[in-house]
């Protein structure tokens, strides 16, 4: 049977980013979101191997900042959106939506994914998807540049991939977004089991992801904004999901 799962790395940058790796050879790696090259390039100095694909999910400084120290140091292929090439770093190969994208052993399906900012994208390998700042664990990235109608297809078109998709987003914001999840919902005595789970893992510093997607269709609630009950638990009975994710994404903002 083909091994769908792939084996990622997390490598923390700043104060609380992650870029994930991925091997694409016996000796070779790609970097999604590099925002800094230092431990990019420490982890790749430990093995004695090198960097085949930077792939930037959006243009903010730090998804972006570490790309050009990168390709002084490796023979790199650089990839992000054709319609944000503008304002990223010089890229070698731009893409669009459902483009499918060959990574040496592996292969990215590119998703479009407006909202946080206009041009963000997302890349699905195997089983794995690297959402940037679209999607995290118990919540999703503010609104900057599109708008909720938008921000909320974007989800619908990310909730549709198979339960078993692992996420990785590229912050660790899962304690406080689940933290504000069980605000939202303070009866939910299931939340509550779940936050005693992140803390310890934050508590050792251990990443929270990667994540079932399948998880995040449960208990994510900018993922059941189109759920009458959910809606109802929160005082926005009869409102639409596009109604309900704004304001609870408004709510998140100011937690």
């Amino acid at each position: 049977m083909p091994q769908h799962t792939l084996t990622v790395e997390p490598i923390p940058i700043l104060k609380d980013n992650y870029v994930w790796m991925f091997k694409t050879g016996d000796h070779s790696w790609a970097a999604v979101d590099p925002g800094e090259a230092g431990p990019v390039m420490h982890h790749l100095e430990s093995l004695g191997e090198g960097l085949s694909h930077i792939l930037l999910t959006h243009h903010h400084h730090d998804h972006i900042g570490g790309v050009d120290a990168l390709r002084k140091q490796f023979d790199t292929i650089v990839v992000g959106a054709e319609r944000d090439k503008h304002r990223l770093p010089a890229l070698d190969v731009a893409v669009a939506d459902h483009q499918r994208l060959p990574l040496g052993t592996e292969e990215a399906v590119v998703m479009e994914v407006a909202g946080h900012t206009l041009g963000h994208v997302a890349y699905l390998v195997k089983d794995t998807l690297f959402a940037g700042d679209a999607l995290f664990r118990f919540g999703c990235g503010r609104v900057f540049e599109g708008t909720p109608e938008q921000m909320w297809e974007s989800l619908l078109k990310i909730r549709a991939l198979p339960d078993t998709t692992q996420l990785c987003a590229a912050h660790e914001y899962t304690l406080t977004n689940l933290q504000f999840s069980c605000s939202l919902e303070p009866g939910n005595m299931g939340l509550q089991v779940i936050l005693k789970e992140i803390f310890r893992q934050t508590d050792m510093e251990q990443p929270t992801m990667p994540s079932p997607l399948g998880f995040e269709k449960q208990h994510n609630p900018f993922f059941r904004a189109d759920d009458p009950h959910f809606a109802r638990n929160i005082g926005l009975s009869g409102q639409t999901a596009e109604q309900v994710f704004a304001s609870i994404r408004k709510k998140r903002n100011s937690f």
